[in-house]
């Protein structure tokens, strides 16, 4: 393994540089508090980190030995998490400031929590998926409780830690038994090491309880119970960064456990059969609960639920496309959330992180702030699914592999669940456009600044869903091929 060191160094390097960049930031800070030049390294670095992986998309491997995976995949989802996290930051930072909490550790804990994610997505073993979960983690419990002194705050990120952890001991558990069922914790042996034990029974089990880690954080239900108070207690931009990087970051892994990870009869029946339940469960309960919320992070919380849904469905289908075209979707739906949260939180009146925010509060401002009231135009209409956006080519591309693998019911349910979705999005305009600016209380009256950076984020998203929707054939196609395993070429001996 150490004949190629340089090499797997390089393959690896930009999770290095974003934990190394963790590191630099947290020496600065303890130098220079607080410095202004933190958040642009973290920045910048992270963007670089980007532009490298997408030179790895079209060199697919491994490196240290088949820990982590590098390249093809592993390459676009690692993009989708640093797009989430390079647009999150760039929210944080007039948000905060905002609120007198521009920290730098924060930066540093963004940065870290990152680093996480990206080891998540590349994992190549059972030891890295577990090192980049619990890094990823760990950091987003802080991050959840930043601003101590508020109630909210507290509740959230005791919520979120403490069933976090919970959530965690049945994955730590589920690796144990796939360990002691296959001898190996190379995800690309697991199929054939319960092949040569035979122990299929521990095996079940432990991929049970690995999926129960994964929904959970991808808070799918019935283990979505956390997102709401999570989301509504959090700062809104930071609610971006869990909601989008994270999220990318853990289907990204789970659809590497369900591609290279399980034999493909395993993943044709049983696990199939869990993956289409909790999809279908996932879409209906999300969708079905939004409509009743009057809070607007609540409101998106569960929106971000049903969204678990409709990506499940596409690992569900078990097929190159189906994985192609959930990982598509988990782009669509990091620029709609970032851009989504990056509005809202600019319109935020309650100095409470938007936990006191409702919708009737936002009563006119359209009016006030036409660039974030078109905005969210685009988010809502995006998320609902509406073209030419990326949320429909998303959700098109997600069904019509379903479809393909014969779920024509579970298509057709997440389609019926795209039509509810609507009656909350669009309530959202409703009041934006429709309602008189004087029914908003006196404090949501005031003028709402807003940040450049917040402007440029916001509308840089808004962009990216009309250009991606309108032309989504390269990003998909490549997502697709990434999924596709290379054909086996049959050598047939000349006599």
């Amino acid at each position: 393994m150490y004949d190629f060191f340089l090499e797997d160094l390089a393959a690896t390097a930009p999770i290095l540089l974003v934990a190394a960049l963790g590191v630099l930031v947290v020496l600065l800070d303890s130098f220079r508090n607080d410095s202004p030049a933190i958040p642009w390294i973290a920045g910048v670095g992270m963007t670089a980190a980007a532009v490298w992986e997408a030179f790895l998309i079209g060199r697919p491997g491994v490196a240290f030995g088949g820990e982590v995976y590098v390249g093809g995949a592993a390459a676009l989802a690692c993009i989708v998490v640093l797009v989430g996290a390079v647009g999150s930051l760039a929210l944080t930072v007039p948000y905060l400031s905002r609120l007198g909490r521009n920290y730098g550790e924060v930066h540093a804990l963004i940065l870290f929590s990152t680093a996480g994610m990206l080891t998540l997505a590349s994992a190549g073993s059972l030891v890295t998926l577990f090192v980049g979960l619990e890094t990823m983690s760990v950091c987003l419990y802080v991050l959840t409780g930043l601003v101590r002194e508020e109630s909210t705050a507290n509740e959230s990120a005791l919520k979120y830690f403490l069933l976090g952890a919970f959530s965690t001991g049945f994955f730590l558990y589920g690796v144990a038994l796939l360990y002691g069922a296959t001898g190996t914790m190379q995800l690309s042996l697991l199929a054939e090491g319960v092949l040569l034990t035979g122990r299929t029974g521990l095996f079940l089990a432990g991929v049970g309880l690995l999926l129960v880690g994964f929904f959970f954080k991808v808070s799918a239900v019935p283990f979505h119970m956390w997102t709401p108070d999570v989301y509504q207690g959090a700062p809104t931009s930071l609610t971006a960064f869990m909601s989008t990087a994270s999220k990318a970051a853990t289907f990204a892994a789970l659809a590497v456990v369900l591609a290279r990870a399980l034999p493909a009869g395993l993943v044709e029946g049983s696990v199939q059969t869990v993956l289409v339940a909790v999809s279908a469960i996932t879409m209906v309960v999300g969708n079905v609960i939004a409509v009743v919320q009057t809070n607007v992070k609540r409101m998106l919380a569960y929106s971000s639920v049903a969204h678990a849904g409709y990506i499940l469905a596409g690992l569900a289908a078990g097929t190159a496309a189906g994985y192609g075209a959930a990982l598509f979707y988990l782009l669509a739906y990091t620029l709609m959330n970032v851009g989504a949260f990056g509005a809202i939180g600019a319109l935020e009146w309650d100095d409470e992180q938007g936990a006191d925010q409702d919708l009737d509060s936002l009563a006119g401002a359209g009016y006030r702030r036409p660039f974030l009231g078109v905005a969210l135009g685009v988010f809502m209409f995006a998320l609902t699914g509406f073209p030419p956006l990326a949320g429909f080519m998303g959700k098109f591309l997600v069904f019509s592999a379903v479809v393909d693998a014969g779920l024509v019911w579970l298509a057709v349910l997440g389609v019926l669940a795209s039509v509810v979705s609507g009656a909350y999005y669009l309530r959202v305009l409703v009041v934006l456009w429709m309602r008189s600016p004087d029914e908003a209380p006196a404090n949501a009256q005031r003028p709402f600044p807003v940040a450049t950076a917040t402007a440029v984020v916001v509308g840089a998203c808004a962009i990216a869903l009309l250009v991606f929707g309108i032309a989504p054939g390269v990003l998909s196609d490549a997502a697709t091929a990434a999924y596709t395993p290379d054909p086996v070429v049959l050598i047939v001996p000349v006599p």
